[in-house]
């Protein structure tokens, strides 16, 4: 329902499942029993991360869902980080959202060495 309030594709629910199982870190904003928002991250474990599927249905966005899980996701990453660590989180922006992200510290992308999307790099 999330993806394809935002017209994304959807995904077979076993694929769903088994994403949600290999994620590091998923996070779901409710209004009661209903999820209006969804957030996940994929990492390595060690200096390489990536949040995939930051959706808010839209009649609920502009309320600070998106802020919300995205500081959370920031978060824990942070307390990740020990003297001398680094991560770099990596991104892709849906069209005009570009903007949301920079608010983080993201920088967009592409650059001479790089392709499409938005990465920052934290370290401790």
């Amino acid at each position: 329902m999330l993806r394809a309030s935002a017209g994304w594709s959807t995904v077979h629910p076993e694929q769903a499942v088994a994403g949600l199982k290999g994620s590091a870190l998923v996070i779901a904003a409710k209004d009661g029993d209903k999820t209006v928002g969804t957030a996940r991250l994929v990492s390595d474990g060690s200096y390489t991360a990536l949040i995939k599927d930051v959706l808010v249905l839209p009649e609920y966005q502009g309320q600070g869902i998106g802020t919300a899980m995205m500081t959370q996701i920031m978060d824990f990453l942070k307390s990740l980080l020990k003297p001398g660590y680094s991560i770099q989180i990596d991104l892709m922006a849906a069209k005009g959202k570009e903007e949301f992200y920079k608010k983080f510290g993201f920088s967009t992308r592409p650059r001479e060495n790089r392709g499409a999307g938005m990465d920052i790099w934290i370290t401790g």
